[in-house]
């Protein structure tokens, strides 16, 4: 896609490197998403989908490349920076925690601290 016909991309990750020892999970990854449009990364398990997306989020720091949002750059953000920018990840359901509710799992993390309750009914 042309960036210069559709202004700065909401989402660009250039050259993303995540190791995990000898184990590489993305080398040389891209990804480029306009705001607006909807993407789906699919492929084999352990092709890299989930760390790369991980690397956005900010759960993981990468070894390489670069990731920017809305035309900062972000590399190596941590997960509450992510949040704060509007960058959240939904994961699988394994990564939830089951002696909670679906509302508790959703606002995990981001839970208010004071003066606010949720209302779980």
């Amino acid at each position: 896609m042309s960036t210069a016909r559709h202004g700065t991309p909401a989402i660009r990750m250039a050259g993303v490197i995540k190791t995990f020892g000898a184990v590489v999970a993305n080398r040389d990854a891209s990804l480029e998403v306009a705001s607006g449009e909807i993407h789906a990364l699919v492929g084999e398990n352990g092709a890299g989908k989930s760390t790369l997306m991980r690397v956005l989020a900010g759960l993981y720091q990468p070894d390489g490349g670069t990731v920017e949002v809305n035309g900062r750059n972000v590399t190596g953000w941590k997960t509450t920076q992510a949040i704060a920018a509007g960058v959240g990840m939904v994961h699988q359901h394994f990564m939830l925690v089951p002696t909670l509710t679906v509302a508790e799992n959703v606002v995990l993390g981001t839970e208010p601290t004071k003066g606010v309750t949720i209302d779980l009914h």
